[in-house]
């Protein structure tokens, strides 16, 4: 048995951040992933993917400047792709293995079980610590669907040698979304199964609308109110079945791939160590330390929070967790403004309120909604879809929430999070001069 002042249960973000600062402070602290070290947005997630969103975006910019001073055909050469890719995430596991060596701290590598309230078992090592940190994220969720273990996951398709010819996707979250627009810029025919009557529920109806029309017309096809009942293999091809309307339909496709939700990673027999649980992760209280087992805490995707499940959020937790640990128990989670990102091309933004969400809060609000492809940042690189809809508070004279679609969503939506988060006045914001042109300068127009 190994004694320790801190164990935590996953190398990403949400892991990472608290184990250096807790060994900075003199602690003797041990990690453990049973995945290579690095976590899911390095790996498997954000960092890879924006790195093949980055290609389908020259493809999308060429065709649509062709005839307007650029002419060729190019194409997407996946498997150049795929090693370009691989020189960001390759390079991970090591570095952050030998940095958190360097610091100190005891790497193990494994599945993690709790086999008491203070002990994890990895192995046949069983490790001892007066706190513990669990920061594992997240994973597919179960879908009850015959067949579904038949569905490739995001990180394998993040990992696909060859983009078959034809892809089907099961939801239509940001997974589904992401893929489908990549892969259908790389020549797949691509369809998405998605079971409610709109896709991406987080982000605005209207610009919704808008996204899944422009993903229609680059060949993604959107089977909307269709659920997903069965999936057979037959050979190399996948056999489909889907209800929509009582009505049953058949597919066929090279691939399925899941992109119906992720919940939290928690198979590690938490009923010995005491931990409670609920299907939004571990249960915990303002200092995210386990309501039912003081000696835990959790960060990350993995924890029950008003959160975000974001990279930056878990972050900020797994900062969260060291003070308290270090100090006692002191800072409290707080909701913070958080914007969050589609990034399909368009890209799709959203942060603060929606529009249902600040009418039922009895304030007084006006809508500014417009579709902006004859403004000049989006008509110069004759983009077909740009938009926006900013909701403000007339009495307070401050923005309530953005929601933007548009090749300038990404940086847009993080200018306008600013002036939520500090609630800056609408005066003072149209006020400030932006560099022009950027899509930036467009933000006194969009208030």
């Amino acid at each position: 048995m190994k004694q320790y002042d801190l164990i935590v249960v996953g190398t990403g973000s949400g892991g990472s951040v608290a184990a250096t600062k807790c060994r900075q402070a003199g602690w003797k602290v041990a990690i453990i992933d049973e995945l290579p070290y690095g976590g899911t947005c390095a790996l498997r997630g954000c960092d890879p993917k924006k790195v093949l969103v980055g290609v389908a975006e020259l493809i999308d910019w060429s065709r649509r400047m062709d005839g307007h001073g650029f002419s060729g055909d190019f194409s997407i050469d996946w498997a150049t792709l795929l090693e370009f890719k691989r020189s960001f995430t390759i390079p991970v596991p090591e570095k952050r293995e030998q940095g958190l060596k360097r610091r100190g701290i005891d790497t193990f590598f494994g599945k993690a079980t709790f086999v008491s309230e203070s002990m994890i078992q990895v192995g046949d090592v069983i490790l001892e610590g007066k706190h513990i940190l669990l920061a594992t994220g997240a994973k597919p969720m179960q879908l009850g669907i015959k067949g579904e273990e038949l569905l490739l996951h995001s990180d394998h398709f993040l990992e696909i040698e060859d983009l078959p010819k034809r892809i089907a996707f099961v939801g239509g979250g940001y997974i589904s979304f992401e893929f489908a627009h990549i892969a259908a810029r790389a020549g797949s025919e691509v369809h998405i199964f998605h079971k409610g009557e709109s896709p991406l529920g987080q982000f605005d109806s209207d610009l919704v609308d808008l996204l899944v029309k422009a993903s229609e017309e680059i060949g993604v096809n959107v089977h909307l109110d269709t659920k997903v009942a069965e999936i057979e293999r037959s050979d190399n091809e996948f056999n489909i079945r889907t209800i929509r309307a009582d009505q049953e339909e058949r597919w066929t496709t090279d691939l399925i791939v899941h992109g119906a939700g992720r919940e939290p990673a928690l198979d590690m027999e938490l009923e010995r160590g005491s931990v409670g649980w609920g299907s939004e992760g571990v249960i915990v209280n303002e200092y995210l330390q386990s309501v039912t087992n003081p000696r835990v805490y959790a960060a990350g995707d993995v924890a029950a929070t008003m959160s975000l499940p974001l990279t930056p959020m878990a972050s900020r937790e797994s900062h969260l967790v060291a003070s308290n640990l270090l100090k006692g128990n002191h800072k409290k989670l707080e909701e913070i403004v958080t914007p969050t990102i589609v990034f399909t091309i368009p890209k799709l933004a959203r942060v603060g309120m929606s529009e249902l969400e600040a009418k039922a809060s009895g304030r007084n609000v006006t809508i500014n909604y417009k579709e902006t492809t004859d403004w000049y940042t989006y008509k110069r690189t004759n983009e077909k879809v740009a938009a926006f809809k900013v909701i403000i508070d007339e009495e307070e004279d401050v923005i309530l929430g953005a929601h933007v679609i548009g090749s300038g969503a990404d940086e847009l939506i993080n200018v306008l999070a600013m002036a939520i988060r500090f609630k800056l006045s609408v005066k003072e914001v149209k006020r400030m001069v932006f560099a022009y042109p950027t899509s930036s300068s467009d933000i006194a127009y969009m208030l």
